[in-house]
């Protein structure tokens, strides 16, 4: 075994000689303080996996006699014993890569509080890590949370005058999640559209068929703002109630709800790719970031020109949902808070949406993270991640 000792000043130091060295899969052995400094023996990770591949043949100098067979390689695979041991070696290696990761951190606390302060915010604030790791490679000295707003602002895309669904008017369908607000969001931008072009420019149509009454719910609002409603099954009857409807402004398409991984995804994004129907994603700000993340995935394609986030009255914070509008390059057309038609739609304001990001959460918070928690948290997180963005 060709084990590497590595002598720094720091832990990071220490993990950035033996990734540059040996690469990011290395395997830390042992570590240890050794006066001022810190002394890391690591093993290249292709040795460790070469050890656990069964043994190979070793060649033999004797000729075979003739006539004879040659005879069948020995595979001589690990024994039992030997994968016990390789088994321990893996369970103290992981030990060893959380204790210098939580090092690590701790010994980033003490020389930059500041930065260490900075991203634990950003984490309570629901930012994920990817963009929180981003945002603290590039923040300056003595940087506070009005700097990452700063940049979270300059990241994020809100649609332009031109590209408002109402002044732009055709046919848009709302999408996403079952409960995020799509049939009450129809009503809200229909009730705009008509006020500023009239209900006799405006139609709405839904795809939900499935659910008891929810038809019954569009046909309310309908009634209430004067404009006419229908219901359409497949992409054929699509095609010819719009083709019935193209003397309207605006034709806004209410969908069925259903979580992101249902089948039937697929093939309403091909209904409508196929009619030539823009899409708005809605976006449940009170979802966590995986979910969030998860859902764009499943939803995204050509036809998505935007995102509305939902329910801003009911999130705690609004970092997650803006960390995945900015990641995934999603315009944000408006926000809505409420139930109320049409007055809980709003168009973007930056300002209160990145000052509800970094709104100072309760000390006492199960969810907040604490100083004294925080570098076991990220060593718990993942010591190959420590591996990776050491630098």
């Amino acid at each position: 075994m060709n084990a590497k000792k590595f002598t720094a000043k720091s832990p990071r130091e220490a993990l950035r000689m033996v990734r540059d060295e040996l690469g990011g899969d290395a395997v830390i052995l042992s570590n240890r303080k050794v006066g001022d400094e810190v002394e890391i023996v690591a093993l290249a990770g292709e040795e460790l996996a070469g050890m656990m591949q069964p043994g190979q043949p070793q060649p033999s100098s004797r000729r075979p006699e003739s006539g004879a067979r040659n005879p069948e390689p020995d595979p001589r695979p690990p024994q039992p014993e030997q994968q016990d041991i390789l088994s321990e070696i893996k369970f103290m290696r992981d030990m060893m890569q959380e204790q210098i990761a939580s090092l690590s951190w701790a010994d980033m606390q003490q020389r930059n509080p500041q930065r260490t302060r900075m991203l634990r915010d950003m984490l309570t604030a629901g930012l994920s890590p990817a963009l929180s790791r981003r945002l603290l490679d590039k923040m300056p000295p003595h940087a506070d949370s009005s700097w990452v707003s700063g940049v979270l602002g300059h990241n994020l895309r809100v649609a332009a005058p031109e590209e408002d669904v109402v002044a732009r008017g055709g046919a848009v369908a709302l999408i996403g999640p079952t409960g995020v607000g799509k049939t009450t969001t129809a009503a809200k931008l229909a009730a705009r559209a008509v006020v500023r072009y009239g209900a006799g420019k405006v139609a709405l149509l839904t795809t939900d068929s499935y659910r008891i009454g929810a038809h019954e719910q569009l046909r309310i609002y309908g009634r209430i703002l004067g404009v006419p409603v229908h219901a359409v099954r497949d992409t054929e009857d699509l095609r010819l109630t719009l083709s019935a409807l193209k003397h309207k402004h605006l034709v806004l398409v209410d969908t069925i709800g259903m979580g992101q991984r249902d089948s039937r995804v697929t093939a309403q994004t091909g209904m409508f790719d196929a009619t030539g129907v823009r899409r708005l994603l809605l976006l449940n700000a009170t979802s966590s970031g995986d979910t969030l993340d998860d859902v764009v995935r499943m939803y995204s394609g050509a036809g998505v020109i935007g995102c509305i986030p939902t329910k801003l009255d009911e999130a705690v914070t609004l970092g997650a949902v803006l960390d995945v509008a900015v990641r995934h390059k999603l315009a944000l057309h408006y926000v809505t808070n409420g139930q109320r038609v049409p007055e809980d739609l709003h168009e973007v304001n930056l300002d209160y949406l990145l000052h509800r990001v970094f709104r100072p959460a309760a000390k006492t918070a199960p969810f907040a993270l604490q100083e004294l928690e925080f570098p076991a948290l990220m060593a718990g997180a993942g010591a190959a991640r420590e591996m990776h963005y050491a630098s």
